[in-house]
């Protein structure tokens, strides 16, 4: 019986020499790699009714795996009722193997079970080889306990990779697992 291997031994085995070989790159060490992965949950709205956050920070301490940071507001702005040092959204960064098993978990577990999922879009790169994607509901994470639901909130992943170009960082994603919409080709209007 074989080990099935972990995703970051299958990036250093498989994906990483495939990938330098698809994109032409002489020395290993250039090939495009995860770098971190980034959750983030903004709390501004749940402030503004003067709820607590607590279940939020739990939410994405169980999601990640790790204790959140909470990120404070900088500066005070009128117009949003925002004070200098109130808290405005909850974050944490993973990197190392904590990260790969989050990324295939994210792919093969959380993914899957988004309601009427048919793949994710390929528009959501910066110009600069990062990913980023929102998910509108926690509750596809299976660490999130459905009885234990105060109010539904969205998180926001990020994928920073060392590609230098959208096109590379697409063919890594690809090569990770992450299950990317086809192009659909518009009709031709006569």
């Amino acid at each position: 019986m074989t080990k099935a291997l972990s995703l970051k031994e299958r990036y250093s085995k498989e994906i990483a020499p495939a990938l330098q070989k698809s994109l032409g790159i002489k020395n290993i060490n250039a090939v495009p790699k995860l770098s971190k992965v980034i959750v983030n949950v903004g709390i501004g709205k749940m402030l503004a009714g003067g709820k607590d956050y607590s279940d939020v920070e739990q939410n994405v301490k169980n999601i990640a795996g790790q204790k959140p940071l909470i990120a404070k507001s900088r500066k005070a702005i009128s117009n949003f009722k925002l004070r200098e040092n109130m808290p405005v959204g909850i974050h944490t960064t993973l990197r190392g193997s904590r990260m790969y098993d989050f990324v295939s978990k994210f792919v093969n577990i959380t993914l899957p079970r988004t309601r009427d999922f048919r793949g994710i879009s390929a528009r959501s790169f910066d110009g600069n080889g990062n990913y980023s994607v929102a998910i509108k509901e926690h509750t596809v994470f299976p660490e999130v306990n459905a009885d234990d639901i105060v109010k539904l909130h969205g998180v926001q992943i990020t994928f920073v990779t060392t590609a230098k170009t959208n096109e590379e960082a697409l063919q890594l994603l690809k090569a990770l697992g992450f299950p990317f919409q086809e192009k659909k080709e518009r009709a031709a209007k006569k």
